[in-house]
């Protein structure tokens, strides 16, 4: 039967473990917010691409490009992303299961993956997927040279004809408590984005916009500048849902640190109380029996 002593040693052990679960649910929190204004940031820039596509779409006879021509799909890319470290609840769990589901289900093709993150990378790789690139310790830091040195590569294997098709497989952040597991195409580029829309706050094809460069040589740097975006957004999106996941976490663990305090400090009570209780019939008897 444990001792006091064993009960004080176990609640002081708890109380330093929640100490720690306390100050990474600080940290995540803060990264939480700079990664949450980093990814509103980033949709004026994303739109504004668009709008000025459309625009330069609208003045081309016709519209060609080599990262919008379509192929049989043969020969896919996948770029999983994932976290660098653990105690981020199932967030990494969840998008590795959503990642092997994904490749599973296209084991027919020939298969490459980028991982972005160390989680999915060691996970993927012990499942024996080809694993032909690795991009660690980003979501802590996520930057804009990051996407373009990603994209770079995927826009250099697509047009060099090694892969007919490329997957963004990531959490898509949308509350700190929810995140929608998604696996979005890259390329080819799909003709539908150069349609207005609207309903999303699109502006119409035709803006008036003066441009220096013709139409079509504008049309085609911008749609690797619009890769290079669409793979900086996916980026933030996984960092804040990992940063939310993480915070979600901690604050899990340091309630549930809480609970078992309080359970330890009843046991040990009442431990302690049952130890005077004995000393007190103790101290009766002898009594007793001196009288007697």
């Amino acid at each position: 039967m444990p001792t006091l002593l064993d009960y004080r040693r176990r609640i002081r052990s708890v109380k330093n473990t929640q100490q720690i679960t306390r100050a990474m649910k600080f940290i995540a929190a803060a990264r939480f917010r700079k990664a949450h204004d980093a990814v509103l940031g980033a949709r004026p820039y994303a739109r504004e691409i668009l709008r000025i596509l459309r625009s330069a779409v609208a003045r081309m006879e016709t519209v060609s490009h080599p990262l919008l021509q379509r192929r049989k799909e043969r020969r896919i890319l996948a770029i999983v992303l994932s976290g660098d470290r653990g105690l981020a609840g199932p967030f990494n769990a969840n998008v590795i299961r959503f990642a092997t589901r994904f490749l599973r289900d296209n084991e027919s093709k020939q298969i490459q993956v980028i991982a972005v993150g160390r989680k999915g990378r060691d996970a993927l790789r012990k499942r024996g997927f080809n694993i032909t690139g690795d991009y660690l310790h980003v979501s802590l830091n996520v930057n804009f040279s990051h996407a373009k040195e990603i994209a770079k590569r995927i826009i250099d294997l697509y047009e060099g004809d090694e892969i007919d098709a490329a997957y963004l497989v990531y959490n898509e952040f949308k509350t700190v408590m929810t995140q929608t597991l998604r696996a979005e195409k890259l390329l080819p580029i799909e003709p539908a984005i150069f349609k207005s829309d609207e309903k999303e706050g699109g502006a119409p094809a035709l803006v008036d916009y003066i441009y220096e460069q013709p139409p079509a040589e504008l049309f085609r740097g911008l749609l690797q500048r619009y890769v290079e975006n669409e793979v900086f957004r996916v980026l933030l999106e996984s960092a804040a849902a990992e940063f939310g996941a993480r915070m979600s976490a901690m604050e899990s663990a340091t309630k549930n640190a809480g609970d078992l305090i309080e359970k330890l400090t009843l046991d040990m009570n009442k431990i302690r109380q049952a130890a005077i209780t004995r000393e007190l019939i103790e101290i009766v008897s002898g009594a007793a029996s001196a009288a007697g």
